[in-house]
This record gives structure tokens, C-alpha cells and sequence, in this order.
């Protein structure tokens, strides 16, 4: 593996293969198994991977997404998009789900300033989940990950998200995890996802933390780890090895070549 190929979606995918192990029955606790026989790629990782070829190919967000979905079908999308990328004429369908946010981090490495990250996570949202809360997921997450890979600290990048976009990220781990339940909504998942990076001490404690909410944990996991990639500049290699191994190849070049893009 190219070493900054490490650097520019392992995290994201790394999250989705950890927790979905997990998704339904994930202990509220940080120690449990990285690795288990049903850790696997998800919808979170196929429709990153979707995003990342748009932005290396130039194509549209709506074909690339689509596309990836009907080659992967079983990847355990949401009902509401599986309807959409069967539709003849697929339409956004004012979706506030967390999908939006799971996908974006090729965004939040591919451009080069702000204004462009904020408008790409719009775009990239909106060809399905065009609610206002789900382009503010994907463009919250997309600008943490911008910052973070631009030397941002931790402080910054929470009261900048808190700022803009109205997210409440001053609770703790531990006063959000005994109540926290499974919720799918992007308001339910971006802020405890960006908690649990806030509160990391690196890159595998920000998966335990963000696996530990006991609730869509591959998405979550996903949020958390593309962030925090981000962040550590890169994934432990003893994780990443563990995660790419379980990466069809045809995805894997395409990992590799959205990370030459951006290199």
C-alpha cells in the first residue's frame, strides 16, 4: 500500500469494516474485538469509494453513486434508497438520513479551499438526501475533515462546526452513551461521531469510542474515523493491513488512484 494512500479514505473505510461488526449489538464499552469474522465493507464504504471515483473520473455524483449501488446491491442500504437506485428517474427524496454524511470524506481531501468543500458536500449529498439536515451532515463532516488534514486543532475544528452548523458538540462520551440509542438521521450521528473523535487519544481509541455509542455503528465508526485519519495523518498499519485485505481489488484501485489525485 502506497503510503499516502493511507492517508486519504482508510479511515472512513477502516470505521465502516469495524463497526459492522457491531451494528446491531455493540457493547457500551471500548474494549471489544477490532477484527471478527463478520467484518466486512457496507454501504458506508462502497458509496465512499462511489463519491471518490465522481471526483477522479469527473462524473456526476447521481451516475457514480448509482452505479456502485447496482453493481453492490447487498451492501445494506436503506429502503428509501434502494427505491431510488431502481427508479428509472432517480430523484432526491428530501432524506435526512446519516448516508449523506458516511460518504462524504473524499470531499473533505479533494479540494483545495473551503468555499469548493462546502459546495462538493452539498452536491454530493444532494442527488439523494437534499433535506437541510442532510447537506449540513455531509458539509459538517467534509469541513472537519478539510480542517483537520490542514492543521486545525481540536478546538478549532469543534467550535467552528458548533458555529456553523448549530450542532451541540459540548456534551461527553459519557453523558451521550447511556441513553444513546440506534438512529439513523444525520442530527443523531454527525455530533456524537465528531465527539468521539474530539475526545480520541488516536486513531483506534476514536473507532473504539465512536463503536462504543452502541447505535449504527458503521456509520458512525466511518464519521469518526475519516476525521480522525485526517487528524493522526493516516491509519495504524496494523489496521490498515487488516482493513484493505477485506477491500474487493476493484475498489482498491480506485482507492489508490482518488489518492494519487489528491497526493
Amino acid at each position: 500500500m502506497a503510503e499516502k494512500m493511507i492517508l486519504c479514505l482508510l479511515g472512513a473505510i477502516a470505521g465502516d469494516i469495524i463497526g459492522s461488526a457491531y451494528e446491531y449489538n455493540a457493547p457500551k464499552s471500548t474494549e471489544f474485538e477490532l477484527f471478527t469474522s463478520d467484518s466486512q465493507i457496507t454501504d458506508d464504504s462502497i458509496l465512499t469509494i462511489a463519491v471518490a471515483d465522481a471526483i477522479v473520473n469527473g462524473r456526476s455524483y447521481l451516475d457514480s453513486i448509482r452505479e456502485y449501488a447496482l453493481e453492490y446491491p447487498n451492501s445494506g442500504y436503506g429502503g428509501m434508497f434502494r427505491q431510488w437506485m431502481h427508479a428509472e428517474d432517480p430523484q432526491p427524496y428530501n432524506s435526512f438520513g446519516n448516508g449523506s454524511a458516511m460518504r462524504v470524506s473524499p470531499v473533505g481531501w479533494a479540494f483545495s479551499t473551503l468555499e469548493e468543500t462546502l459546495r462538493e458536500a452539498e452536491a454530493s449529498a444532494a442527488v439523494t438526501h437534499n433535506h437541510p439536515e442532510g447537506i449540513k451532515g455531509a458539509q459538517a463532516v467534509a469541513l472537519a475533515i478539510f480542517r483537520a488534514r490542514t492543521g486545525a486543532s481540536k478546538d478549532d475544528i469543534r467550535r467552528e462546526i458548533s458555529e456553523r452548523f448549530g450542532y451541540n458538540l459540548s456534551l461527553t462520551l459519557d453523558e451521550i452513551r447511556p441513553t444513546y440509542q440506534f438512529d439513523e438521521t444525520c442530527q443523531k450521528t454527525v455530533p456524537p461521531a465528531m465527539v468521539a473523535f474530539l475526545e480520541s487519544e488516536n486513531f483506534e481509541d476514536a473507532i473504539r469510542k465512536a463503536v462504543s455509542l452502541s447505535g449504527d455503528a458503521d456509520t458512525l465508526a466511518a464519521i469518526t474515523g475519516s476525521i480522525a485519519e485526517a487528524f493522526y495523518s493516516g491509519v495504524p498499519e496494523e489496521i490498515a493491513i487488516e482493513v484493505w485485505r477485506r477491500v474487493p481489488r476493484e475498489l482498491q484501485e480506485i482507492v489508490e488512484r482518488f489518492s494519487r489525485r489528491v497526493s
